[in-house]
């Protein structure tokens, strides 16, 4: 009897061995389907960062009044916003100017019209709002020519707003991405009235100058060097002081000029509005919005600042996120700046704006919005926004008056 239990025991065995090795050979399938899960959800955030992306529609068109000039929109935390803003449209108007809000409900909120749309418009139910306010360069009513900047990938377009009187201030508007020059031309008046020189520039990729041989974003790790050249023609244009305005992204190639750049011993300053000073911040702050797992995240910033993510993202070479960290630098910095951030800027959180302001008081004059939301601080509160950049420039001498 005994060799038939043991018989039987043994086969016992052998089914329990067998159903564990089929429990973890299943558990073992399961975590590597979650990590490839995890590795592409991670790599298509890392491609979604450096890949140029063209605008993208977030309101809707309700209804427009011809006869009122005014356009009701779908209610979203940038239509609600008092001021003057723009939004691009599809069909007979490619683009009008909003003013003052006239009503709202629960749903929509109706603003007026400040670009006159005519009642056989055709404007599609789908639109994007804007803080440019301006989208051409004539609409600033100051006198302008449009020229190329010879860069390392070739000419990039710019509009040169020369000062009403001979001056060697001058500024370089760098825009943000996933949009072009026009984005700043909101800051040319206050600087034409201070006696300066502006020059709006566009840069690697953006849509209007050349492409780099990836076609991808380095956040700021390449695209200083076009900045770079904007400041070299300035300063064979006669300009010995210039000073970098930079807005989102566009704040992260200033700071790398200012960082990097040769012709540093004419930078007198930089005014950052709404800027990234550290992609690590906003790469965490995006991920949160998304409610996505923080392993995500980490793989996706390990993607981009490596060799082997380069090669599957096909961005060329991987972006030095430490070197683009301004608050880990901060020590390297010499110039003074000015910091304009809302803290509910929605897009581009202003923690590491408050940081870089900590960690460089000697430097660094932050001013703080409320409300403003990103890169509309001058569509929200223009008065303070003008005052603030006023009061700053003539305290470094930088103004003619």
């Amino acid at each position: 009897m005994n060799g038939p239990r043991r018989a039987a025991s043994a086969h016992a065995t052998q089914r329990r061995a067998t159903g564990i090795r089929v429990t973890l050979s299943a558990l073992g399938l399961a975590l590597a389907a979650s990590s490839a899960a995890l590795g592409a959800v991670s790599l298509r955030v890392a491609r979604t960062v450096v890949r140029p992306a063209g605008r993208v529609p977030d309101t809707r068109i309700v209804g427009v009044d011809a006869a009122a000039q005014t356009i009701t929109l779908s209610r979203t935390p940038d239509t609600v916003l008092p001021g003057r803003y723009g939004l691009f449209t599809v069909g007979s108007v490619d683009y009008v100017r909003l003013g003052s809000i006239v009503g709202s409900d629960d749903e929509t909120v109706t603003r007026k019209l400040l670009t006159h749309v005519p009642a056989d418009s055709d404007l599609a139910a789908e639109a994007a709002f804007s803080g440019w306010y301006f989208d051409r360069p004539e609409q600033v009513h100051r006198p302008f020519r449009a020229i190329e900047i010879a860069t390392g990938v070739g000419a990039c377009p710019a509009w040169e707003f020369p000062a009403a009187d001979d001056t060697d201030v001058w500024v370089i508007q760098v825009h943000g991405r996933g949009t072009t020059k026009a984005e700043t031309l909101r800051a040319v008046p206050v600087f034409h009235d201070l006696g300066v020189t502006s020059l709006v520039v566009s840069y690697r990729n953006d849509g209007e100058a050349p492409k780099s041989p990836s076609g991808t974003y380095a956040l700021g790790a390449t695209e200083w060097r076009d900045v770079d050249a904007a400041i070299g023609y300035a300063r064979r244009r006669g300009a010995r002081r210039v000073i970098l305005m930079g807005w989102s992204m566009g704040g992260a190639l200033a700071l790398q000029a200012a960082l990097e750049s040769p012709h540093g011993d004419v930078i007198a300053g930089l005014v950052l509005e709404s800027p990234v000073v550290d992609w690590r911040t906003v790469l965490r702050f995006h991920g949160h919005l998304m409610r996505l797992p923080a392993p995500v995240i980490a793989v996706a910033q390990n993607a981009l600042g490596s060799a082997w993510g380069a090669a599957v993202l096909g961005s060329g070479e991987a972006i030095p996120l430490d070197r683009l960290d301004a608050v880990s630098r901060a020590q390297e910095l010499g110039h003074p700046i000015l910091l304009l951030h809302s803290d509910d800027d929605g897009f581009v959180p202003s923690d590491a704006s408050h940081a870089l302001a900590a960690a460089r008081p000697d430097l660094v004059t932050m001013e703080t919005f409320e409300v403003a939301r990103h890169t509309k601080l001058w569509n929200y509160d223009e008065t303070r926004w003008v005052g603030a950049i006023s009061e700053w420039m003539r305290a470094r001498g930088l103004a003619a008056d």
